[in-house]
């Protein structure tokens, strides 16, 4: 199983959205914290939001033509930011073949 990079486009929102809902939900249920998205469709929206704006760029990675991550990087102001970086946390610490 590889790892493929490649840009987003906007027919990944509804996959990605869901993974920064399940990740960052992951990360807060581990340590009792607040959610930060506190849906799915929320997270869905908020990347919808971010790809259909040209001041942010996207990296999806895929594994057999499955979204299991992304990184976007917004570059709206004069210091790029990384907002979001998730990966599913079904695939969190798996080797790829790549790997």
């Amino acid at each position: 199983m590889d790892v493929i990079l490649r840009p987003g486009r906007l027919e990944d929102a509804n996959a990605c959205g869901t993974i920064v809902f399940e990740a960052f939900n992951s990360i807060a249920s581990q340590h009792n914290f607040p959610l930060d998205i506190p849906s799915a469709e929320i997270g869905i929206g908020l990347v919808t939001r971010m790809l259909s704006h040209p001041g942010f760029h996207a990296l999806i990675a895929e594994m057999d033509g499955t979204v299991v991550g992304s990184h976007l990087l917004d570059e709206r102001g004069p210091i790029a930011a990384v907002d979001p970086l998730t990966v599913d946390p079904a695939m969190q610490n798996q080797a790829s073949a790549a790997g």
